[in-house]
């Protein structure tokens, strides 16, 4: 996976994923296949590179998280 992918979150269950996504913020060649990808960030990553991130031993918790006031969604016609 390539910076800025966006990808559908999941448990270890293949057909878990629901309505949790991420964002790479690093190329992540060792997830290729393993997670439906559903986009690209095409303009402002900077934005999302500023976005608080989670402790890998708290399995990505964070305390007081970022939220998303307004997403603009555009796709292929």
């Amino acid at each position: 996976y390539k910076r800025g992918v966006v990808g559908m979150a999941r448990s270890q269950d293949p057909n878990s994923a629901n309505s949790q996504f991420f964002i790479m913020f690093a190329p992540a060649s060792s997830l290729d296949g393993q997670y439906t990808i559903v986009g690209n960030v095409v303009s402002g990553m900077e934005l999302v590179d500023n976005i608080k991130k989670g402790d890998e031993a708290d399995n990505g918790t964070v305390a007081d998280p970022d939220r998303m006031v307004k997403v603009r969604i555009a796709a292929d016609k």
